[in-house]
């Protein structure tokens, strides 16, 4: 289904993270040398995006289709996944991350977004009207202008290099 407009900043950052996600994976195992170069890039994302996503989500998109009934039961998922992925973004921080918790971080944040693109935004499309989509979507915005959507370059550590051949 065609993203609604209104729901496109959120599905943008969420490409982003996405991104971090598949690196990581890629990346993996990840060397306990390049631990805390990773965990740095983690860090900064929360602080730079992630963090105003999460609040653009729960104090406007979550409110919003809240009492929809249905998807309720989601709401109550992502935001248990919120707090989680809170918490690890605060390890990565404090630099207290394995490489195995690294990849359950990234596996778990693809999850996330995943549920809420194909769960909770497709269902949203098809259960609130557009004019209440519009009034939404500049509450978005106002939100999220706070966000730092700049491209962050991977350090020499967390850059991905060619397999030898």
């Amino acid at each position: 289904m065609l993203r609604d407009k209104n729901l496109v900043p959120l599905s943008r950052q969420h490409q982003h993270a996405l991104a971090l996600c598949v690196r990581i994976d890629r990346a993996s195992p990840i060397a306990d040398s390049d631990l805390d170069a990773w965990q740095a890039e983690m860090a900064q994302k929360f602080r730079s995006e992630i963090s105003v996503h999460f609040a653009a989500e729960e104090t406007v998109l979550f409110p919003a289709a809240r009492g929809l009934g249905e998807v309720d039961p989601l709401l109550d998922e992502l935001l248990a996944d919120h707090a989680w992925l809170r918490n690890y973004f605060a390890h990565a921080e404090a630099r207290r991350l394995s490489a195995e918790e690294i990849s359950h971080f990234a596996r778990r944040l693809s999850d996330h977004i995943r549920a809420e693109e194909r769960g909770l935004f497709e269902r949203l499309q098809q259960l609130i009207k557009p004019e209440d989509f519009a009034t939404i979507g500049a509450k978005l915005d106002e939100i999220l202008k706070d966000a730092d959507e700049s491209c962050a370059l991977p350090s020499d550590a967390t850059r991905l290099r060619r397999p030898p051949k």
